[in-house]
């Protein structure tokens, strides 16, 4: 009864409708991440949006607005310089990640007046999300439903092997560009949960533990967007009750999660091999 004595609060029916849809973009973009080992450029874009957030600051304009257009900025150069070969991939992630968090700190020190808090942007706030947050993550969503069902062939071809989707007749170049502009938005709209700091865990922890029981990629998708929401929820509630950061909780939460189910793994893959042990004796 506690727990739901909770709703009647509205911005705890924000932080739940922001609970699910972002276990839904997260989900699906987390997986593609993971399945293309682009965690380390994920971190890349999440960290040069923080120079947007700095210029949203200092000229006025919502941060997050700010913070969308660096990262598509970001992963667009990231990738096309990549794919032109104009130096290594790593060197470029590290150029972008520096940058963007440079110019946010110089921009947030040259703000006149009151210096901004940047706790809930470092480190999220599931319980700050507003109306507008809500309609684009939905907006995003929906967009990121429609893309992945639409396209669920053509992105599994570009995903692990983009030789044979060009045989295929596919655009790999447009689909790349397509799929690195949705990480980019996701990032940027999670970080009111999860914040800058801590975002790359929830694009990535629920893939992980999905991953531990099946190498479908459809299947890592539904587990990850399960996961994530039930992370979310348990965060929320013990944040709430507990009076501590929502977006650290949440990434605890999930964290403690992987560790349940690894140890669920190891248990069930010994207890197997043992009991095909007796069986084979």
């Amino acid at each position: 009864m506690d727990f739901l004595q909770l709703f009647k609060y509205g911005f705890i029916q924000n932080a739940f409708l922001a609970a699910i849809l972002m276990s839904v973009t997260c989900g699906i973009i987390g997986t593609y991440i993971v399945s293309r080992r682009m965690v380390f450029i994920s971190g890349g874009i999440t960290h040069a949006s923080f120079g947007g957030v700095g210029i949203g600051f200092f000229f006025g304009f919502p941060p997050l607005a700010g913070a969308a257009l660096f990262a598509v900025l970001a992963a667009l150069t990231t990738e096309n310089l990549t794919r032109r070969k104009v130096m290594r991939n790593d060197s470029i992630i590290a150029i972008m990640w520096s940058l963007g968090m440079a110019l946010g700190i110089i921009f947030i020190y040259l703000t006149p007046g009151y210096a901004p808090n940047l706790m809930s942007l470092l480190f999220g706030s599931i319980i700050t999300v507003t109306k507008t947050d809500l309609l684009l993550m939905f907006i995003l969503a929906v967009a990121v439903s429609a893309f992945f069902t639409i396209l669920y062939k053509p992105i599994l071809y570009v995903a692990f092997d983009e030789q044979f989707a060009k045989t295929r007749g596919i655009p790999v170049m447009l689909v790349n560009y397509l799929l690195i502009i949705l990480v980019a938005l996701t990032i940027v709209l999670s970080i009111r949960i999860a914040g800058i700091i801590l975002v790359l865990s929830v694009l990535t922890i629920p893939q992980n533990i999905a991953n531990l029981f099946t190498n479908r990629f459809d299947r890592i998708m539904i587990g990850s967007i399960i996961l994530g929401f039930i992370a979310s929820i348990m965060g929320l509630v013990i944040s709430y009750y507990l009076d501590i950061p929502s977006g650290a909780t949440i990434i605890f939460c999930l964290v403690v999660m992987y560790i349940a189910a690894r140890f669920v793994k190891v248990v069930t893959f010994e207890g197997g091999n043992q009991k095909q042990n007796r069986v084979d004796k």
